[in-house]
Order: C-alpha cells, then structure tokens, then sequence
C-alpha cells in the first residue's frame, strides 16, 4: 500500500507513541507528540491525514476520539513493518547525481522478516536504473536496499552505492593496489565497463548492498 510521506511520519508516529505510553492517544495529543519531534503540522492537516488513514483501513478512532492501529490483510501487522527512505533512481551504468542529505522522494514499507536482524535507521532504498549489475539479481527497476556505510571501511568485494564528485554509482568495490580502487559491473550486456578511480580521488561509500526487491513490471 503506497502512502505520502506525510501519512508516513504521522502512522510511524502514532505507533511510537503508542509504544512508549501503552495506550491509544487523542488526535490531539498524537499532533503534540509530533511537535516534541519538530514535526510542526497544524492540528487541521494532523486530522487530514488520519482521516485519508482511516480510509485505507490503517488507523481507528472510538467514540472517546482515541487513534487505534489497523491490522489488516492490506497492510499486514503493523508492528512488523518498518519504512525505509526511497532516493529515487540510482543508475547501474552511468553515474547520476546524488545527496546523502536530500530528502527522500518516498518511503517503502518493508518487513522486518526479510532481514536478519534490521536496523531501519541505518537503511535507506534506491530505485536501480540499468543493467551493469543483473549478474547480481538487480535488475533495471528493482528497489536495492542499502546500509549507510557511515564510519565504515569494510568494502573489499561488496556492491555499493558509490558518489565520485557528487555523482553515484552501483557497482562492486575493488581495491586493485598502488592507489587505485576499481567500481566493477557485472552484467550479461559487454558494453559496461569498470570504473578505475585513485584513492586520493574524491569518493564516498553511500551504503552497503543488503538486498533486492524484484519488481517484474516498472513505469519509468
């Protein structure tokens, strides 16, 4: 099920306070907690969105005007599933641009099932665009989930998301000695080629691979 960000932040929201005060808040009380967290919404746009909540099936409200979570086959159970950012497309051939601190296009909501013990603040979602890495299950239009790689210098041999100069790569992180670090495709398409950069370059390792999720038909 596909919500705005702002839907997003207020369900996640709701089910942290409901996590931290064991019962079921007012709309009101739930747009104060979204102020404590610097999140300033007016309580008319907080009642907007847990109105178009409440038609998805996600959320509740009893006669007392408190908010319940939702469980329901549409959204699966709730205390599962966690979201992750979505920044938008990230090219398995050339580079594109690409800001760790940009905000995110979207947010996916994934199951903490598919993951050995996650850790949803450190991971963060691109959609691939290209074919350089299909030898390695991602495919043009998949959802590639990464690791932030913050103070991390483990990459010898794994795919990354990789930004030389303010542009971004997926590839495979190889260090080839004297200097020099290679970005190595691997792909059934011959037209791709390594990307050889020296150390003393200015690169940064975005993220770590963790996983991909298929997406069979993509609307680019």
């Amino acid at each position: 099920m596909k919500l705005t960000s702002k839907q997003n932040t207020i369900l996640q929201s709701l089910r942290e306070l409901i996590d931290q005060r064991k019962d079921n808040p007012t709309s009101y009380r739930l747009q104060k907690f979204l102020e404590t967290k610097g999140i300033n919404e007016s309580m008319k746009s907080v009642m907007q969105v847990i109105e178009a909540l409440e038609k998805k099936d996600l959320i509740t409200r009893d006669k007392q005007h408190r908010v319940f979570m939702v469980e329901n086959e549409s959204y699966g159970d709730a205390k599962n599933i966690f979201s992750i950012p979505l920044y938008g497309l990230a090219s398995c051939g050339e580079a594109l641009a690409y800001a760790e601190d940009n905000p995110a296009d979207d947010f996916l909501q994934i199951s903490k099932s598919l993951f050995s013990k996650p850790q949803p603040e450190l991971m963060f979602a691109v959609k691939a665009l290209g074919d350089s890495m299909n030898k390695d299950g991602i495919a043009d239009g998949d959802y590639v989930i990464f690791e932030k790689a913050e103070g991390r210098n483990d990459f010898e041999g794994k795919i990354v998301v990789a930004v030389i100069n303010g542009m971004a790569t997926i590839k495979r992180y190889k260090n080839m000695g004297k200097g020099i670090v290679g970005l190595f495709p691997h792909s059934t398409n011959e037209t791709h080629h390594p990307i050889y950069i020296s150390e003393a370059d200015v690169i940064f390792v975005a993220g770590i691979f963790k996983k991909v999720l298929p997406v069979k038909f993509v609307s680019l």
